[in-house]
């Protein structure tokens, strides 16, 4: 086989990232979302775009400036194909993205608000921006001159500034940084208050740029530097001799230095100005990136005053549901012992039911420990008050804080601290492996045994994600699961891998090799002619080994659905080689972040959830968990969930042979499938369907002990009468008809 036939069965990282954001810059040009939700997947696109430069883009220049050769090991791209790709895919993407954003702000006009500049708004709007400039900006500007006497400044990480090239004595550059402190957004009404007009700030402090230098400009540009976020921690982080947590506050000062990896501007620059620009940020011309909307998007999560109220520019509000069967109030740990496994499913289901057992073990007697790994944590979190509450309740609380949880280190740092000021046990994992596991173990005592109460979640402990993302936490009361958890602590804390588990799949050393065997069992059903089927939901696929795998199951016969939201490496459907593999991706109003892995079907399907995607670094450098599905309702939820997954029409994307993502076409008369709206309906029809069981059951007892309390008075009666004559006939009381008989 051919190089060229060996490649084809893989999928360059970048691309496939670059791909992935390409269908969330899909859902803003939608026309059938929102408008307000449009402008908010613009945000995102420029936001996940902003990242992946920090970090990929990043990593690459740095493995660059190491060795130059380097190929990728899937596609074959070199370092510089690799970003010749990534820059011409960017450029192609602005530019859909610039259109989208006007489309979205030209809509806007109908609800009377409209984006003005200088050169469009009306003598009564300059009046009132110049107003506003003249007293409330200007005494704030703190512009430079660049030239052979001032330095070239050094330009933060993402943030904005105005540059101009000012005409004096000699030709020069100015420079006046766009403060974070601004209100980024400035909203100007009309006299009746039915028109409403907004500028950005930055356009506002271009236009006074001669005023603020006293000089003729040249030209004027809006500019932003991204810098490398990709910070190579190891050697410092896991020096035995210091502190992980200082040193970790002290890369994290050195991030926002780090060597640029892309400049973006708003409008085209004299050539002599862009490679000024491109010398002094060691950018070649091909990291410059000319855009056509603003260069930070991220006002448009905020929406806008006034249209905010307005529902028919959001999605209708949907509200998390409290788990079918179970009771408020009532003791979670008394619930989940009866009950066995209860299964959360976020956003479907709030987050209240875990916090809840949190809060209720801080101050249950009978509780005596609590084990949790903790990686990004919501602001002012609950769960971590809970910890607190705990440990100062004489709990023992053991926590593993992930410190290099990236761009959430310095939130971590603040939450070990607060956390150890309690008197709870901190450790920061093991070396050169991060602990992206989301696992909790409560021990306590109920008649004089220990018993256990575990949750294994596919989603961080953060309640603000637990509103966005779709995630899956399941909470077990089974004996075994809980001893495995407790054997991952441990070994957690003496800084080694727990290498032998059963119910439990714990990376690095028991979760690759299961998955592979599993996979190998499908393909020998498949060989032997028998039904075989694997079914994979997972945000990133990209491990060769487990991708050559499901070729290998592929190529034996076993039907391979995989759900991946971004990165897949796989390509699908070669004849011969991946032809019997189908990859499907959802790109929807919620982040789909849950990981499901089922191979088998009926009874021998053998199901799992866990924190791990099928990534190298999940694999093999991170401790991850996953844990295996017994109970049969949960099991059954599980499969309806994908059922549903698989049956979008509305948010779900194919790919072909060729790489490419396309949704499935539906028929005018075929109903809209939207899955996670789907999803919704289906959890509170579950509700539902047990609230009615238990009314039916309450209405029934009602009945029973009416009829039982109707039956019971009859026969008091009767004791009664009896009663009443036994005593007559003991006096010598008898009713005159009485005697007459005798």
């Amino acid at each position: 086989m051919s190089v060229n036939t060996v490649q084809c069965r893989y999928i360059n990282r970048e691309k496939s990232w670059l791909k992935f954001n390409e269908r969330v810059l899909e859902e803003a040009e939608d026309g059938g979302n929102p408008l307000l939700e449009r402008l908010k997947f613009i945000a995102i696109f420029a936001s996940n775009l902003d990242e992946f430069f920090m970090v990929r883009v990043g990593s690459l220049f740095d493995e660059y400036a190491v060795d130059e050769t380097i190929v990728d090991s899937k596609s074959g791209m070199t370092i510089q194909q690799q970003l010749d790709m990534i820059f011409n895919e960017v450029c192609r993407l602005s530019q859909r993205l610039g259109d989208a954003y006007q489309e979205i702000i030209s809509a806007l006009k109908i609800y009377h608000y409209e984006q003005i500049n200088f050169s469009t708004a009306e003598p009564w709007l300059v009046e009132k921006m110049d107003r506003y400039f003249q007293t409330e900006l200007l005494p704030l500007l703190s512009p430079q001159v660049i030239n052979h006497r001032h330095p070239f400044p050094f330009f933060n990480n993402k943030e904005l500034y105005i540059g101009v090239r000012l005409k004096g004595q000699e030709e020069h550059v100015g420079i006046v940084p766009v403060s974070p402190c601004f209100p980024r957004k400035m909203t100007f009404h009309s006299a009746d208050g039915q028109q409403h007009y907004f500028t950005l700030i930055e356009d506002m402090i271009a236009h006074y740029m001669p005023q603020i230098f006293n000089e003729a400009v040249e030209e004027s540009f809006v500019f932003r530097v991204t810098r490398n976020g990709d910070m190579d921690m190891e050697d410092e982080v896991y020096d035995e001799e210091i502190d992980w947590r200082l040193t970790m506050e002290q890369l994290l000062k050195q991030r926002n230095k780090q060597a640029a990896v892309r400049l973006q501007l708003s409008r085209p620059v004299r050539k002599e100005t862009w490679q000024y620009l491109c010398d002094k940020l060691h950018l070649s011309e091909r990291e410059v990136v000319i855009e056509s909307v603003p260069l930070d998007l991220s006002f448009c999560f905020d929406g806008f005053e006034g249209l905010n109220q307005k529902r028919e520019l959001h999605n209708e509000p949907l509200y998390a549901l409290q788990p079918a069967g179970l009771e408020r109030g009532c003791s979670m740990i008394g619930q989940i012992a009866e009950k066995g496994d209860l299964l959360l499913c976020h956003p479907y289901h709030s987050m209240r039911p875990f916090i809840d057992l949190l809060e209720q073990a801080a101050t249950d007697s009978s509780v005596i420990s609590i084990k949790i790994t903790l990686y990004r944590l919501a602001t002012n979190s609950r769960i971590v008050n809970a910890l607190v509450r705990a440990a100062e309740n004489g709990k023992e609380v053991f926590v593993v804080v992930e410190l290099r949880a990236r761009f959430d280190e310095q939130h971590n740092i603040d939450c070990s601290k607060k956390l150890e000021e309690a008197g709870c046990t901190v450790i920061y994992g093991v070396e050169h492996y991060k602990v992206h596991s989301k696992l909790m173990v409560l021990t306590y005592r109920k008649h004089n045994k220990i018993q256990y109460i575990t949750q294994i979640g596919t989603g961080n402990y953060n309640e603000k994600t637990a509103n966005l993302y779709t995630d899956l936490s399941l909470i077990t009361a089974h004996e075994r699961i809980g001893r495995e958890a407790v054997e991952v602590f441990k070994n957690l804390s003496l800084g080694k891998f727990i290498a032998d588990t059963h119910y439990l799949l714990v990376a690095p050393k028991c979760m690759k090799q299961p998955l592979l065997e599993l996979i190998d069992k499908e393909i020998s059903y498949a060989k032997k002619g028998e039904a075989a089927r694997i079914l994979i939901k997972v945000n990133s696929l990209s491990h060769k080994e487990l991708i050559d795998k499901l070729i290998e199951a592929s190529q034996a016969g076993v039907e391979i659905t995989l759900l991946v939201r971004g990165i897949c490496c796989l390509q699908a459907g070669i004849p011969g080689i991946s032809d019997h593999i189908t990859i499907h991706s959802i790109v929807g109003r919620y982040l789909e972040h849950s990981r499901i892995y089922s191979f088998g079907e009926g009874k021998r399907q053998q199901m799992y959830i866990g924190s791990a995607d099928w990534m190298s670094r999940n694999m093999d450098y991170r401790i991850e968990v996953a844990v295996e599905i017994l109970d049969h309702n949960v099991k059954k939820t599980l499969n309806q969930m994908l059922r549903l997954y698989l049956s979008d029409n509305k948010k779900l994307r194919t790919m072909d042979e060729y790489g490419h993502y396309s949704r499935a076409e539906r028929m005018e008369q075929e109903a809209v499938v939207d899955s996670q709206i789907q999803l919704f309906s289906y959890f509170e029809k579950k509700a539902q369907k047990v609230q009615n069981k238990k009314t039916t059951q309450k209405r029934e007892q009602k009945k029973r002990n009416n009829h039982k309390k109707i039956a019971n008075d009859k026969k008091e009666k009767e004791r009664k009468k009896v009663k009443e004559k036994q005593k007559k006939e003991q006096y010598g009381f008898i009713r005159k008809k009485d005697k007459r008989k005798k």
